[in-house]
């Protein structure tokens, strides 16, 4: 095991990591409230995390408009900045190397998340989406409920949330942070706006595949500007079209949008491909399309098997590997990858997402 390319170093030319095991970002929801505030116990979780190559946080809102789900975290306050710190800290006691990632969820929300109307590029509601909030359930479980209408957004909105985007990439690194990801994936704000069927617009932002990647640009140039390219990534799902988000354009949408980000020298792109049973496979003509489009870090996310990832990466397709219930159930995944050690599972459905506290959260064994 010692000698697959998964434990060895990565030195790219914008990252350089220990190993090319990713810890993927994973929506948990344990903020301290109110004000959605990283804690301790999150900063423990992470730390013990810490022998992943790279960490990418949790989905981190970038505003209250932009928070789709309860007791995630945000990166807008004071108080906000000064919990991850607790986080950073951790991490780099431990070695560990951590980028945030900025969240805008747009018309994937409900006025009982946030008590505002959803915006979205425009006034399409995303059919069969729910969202979740913590509203009495006995076992405190999450209860769902539907995403409601969106406003479209004016040029001012636009303008907002690029400067939020900008504001949060800037508040990650006062908080510790090694750099951020722009989350361009899953059917949030800005993969609705790469997308045919959401972004209905005739401005700037909507129409042809050019005007549809523009606000990811936008956004993402700023961010550059703001803290650096070698701290700036971009996460993207071209095969993901759950939240109502089908779309037969989108790999070419995706495929300019890669040589565009290309043209801003950022650090990576991270895929975020479809992790269920029988979910489609990303073929390697789109993968070796992306790496000559793509010149800097391609990471690929989406439940594979640490052998599956060592042929992308020996066939140098990818160069890090996400990993990300893995994680969540085996705090040492590294380790255990390289001892052929068995994988702890999880515990208990009901903490994945809040419930439990360090149940279900920090309290899986080690080795």
């Amino acid at each position: 095991m010692k000698e697959m390319k998964l434990f060895q170093t990565y030195k790219g030319d914008k990252i350089q990591t220990k190993n090319r095991f990713l810890m993927a970002p994973m929506t948990r929801s344990r903020t301290t409230q109110p004000g959605d505030i990283p804690n301790a116990l999150m900063a423990e979780y992470y730390k013990q995390r810490s022998s992943a190559g790279l960490i990418i946080t949790e989905a981190t809102q970038i505003s209250l408009q932009g928070k789709g789900y309860a007791k995630t975290p945000g990166i807008y306050t004071k108080e906000q900045i000064d919990g991850w710190k607790l986080t950073t800290d951790a991490v780099h006691e431990k070695g560990g190397t951590i980028f945030l990632q900025l969240w805008h969820v747009g018309r994937v929300s409900s006025s009982k998340v946030n008590g505002l109307q959803p915006i979205g590029p425009s006034g399409v509601i995303a059919k069969d989406t729910n969202v979740y909030i913590f509203d009495g359930a006995p076992n405190g479980d999450a209860t769902f409920v539907p995403v409601e209408e969106p406003k479209e957004m004016s040029q001012n909105d636009i303008d907002r949330v690029i400067e939020e985007f900008v504001e949060g990439a800037k508040n990650a690194i006062l908080a510790g942070f090694d750099g951020v990801e722009i989350h361009g994936a899953n059917g949030y704000l800005i993969d609705q706006f790469l997308r045919s069927n959401s972004n209905k617009r005739t401005d700037a932002y909507g129409g042809s595949q050019e005007n549809r990647i523009r606000i990811l640009l936008e956004i993402t140039a700023a961010i550059v500007a703001a803290i650096g390219k070698e701290k700036t990534g971009v996460r993207l799902s071209p095969f993901i079209s759950f939240k109502d988000m089908n779309d037969p354009e989108i790999l070419e949408t995706i495929m300019l949008a890669a040589k565009e980000l290309n043209k801003l020298d950022i650090a990576y792109i991270h895929l975020c491909e479809a992790d269920w049973d029988d979910a489609p496979v990303i073929p390697n003509d789109f993968r070796k399309a992306l790496r000559a489009n793509f010149k800097n870090t391609i990471i690929a996310t989406g439940n594979k098997s640490p052998e599956e990832g060592e042929v992308l990466l020996i066939e140098d397709l990818v160069d890090l590997i996400g990993f990300g219930r893995k994680f969540l159930t085996n705090p040492d995944y590294p380790q255990r990858v390289l001892t052929n050690a068995p994988l702890n599972v999880i515990s208990d459905n009901h903490t994945l997402f809040g419930g439990g506290g360090a149940r279900g959260y920090t309290d899986y064994p080690f080795l």
